[in-house]
């Protein structure tokens, strides 16, 4: 069996972390909670087309904020965890700070994101 988070990296300064398993999402968000850092929650699909459109994008991102924690959930590794956040649609983005919802930005809207990013980090 193989690790159940890996790190997609593009660069040494920002990955975005998979998460494939309950117990490790449980573990990352209760660490989130306890820190002041933004944590970008990226839910998407192998099979969703938009998601694959935008996650260049979503690691370039997380070059540019590497004091930002990404986290990317596939719904159907982890329905549970996208039902708790009321996923209906992908991509969907949560912003999460201290263990609470701040933004959710749903589609291809990168433009968006970052500002949201922005608004939230500190």
């Amino acid at each position: 069996m193989g690790a159940q988070i890996s790190s997609q990296q593009r660069s040494d300064d920002g990955k975005v972390v998979s998460v494939h398993s309950l117990d490790n999402w449980n573990t990352q968000f209760q660490s989130s909670r306890t820190s002041n850092k933004l944590m970008v929650i990226d839910f998407s699909a192998a099979w969703c087309g938009p998601c694959k459109f935008i996650e260049p994008a979503v690691h370039d991102l997380a070059i540019e904020f590497s004091d930002v924690e990404f986290v990317k959930i596939d719904v159907d590794e982890l329905p549970d965890v996208a039902k708790d956040f009321e996923v209906q649609a992908m991509p969907t983005f949560v912003l999460v700070k201290k263990g609470k919802e701040r933004e959710r930005i749903v589609g291809v809207k990168k433009d968006e994101l970052h500002r949201m990013i922005e608004k939230y980090r500190f």
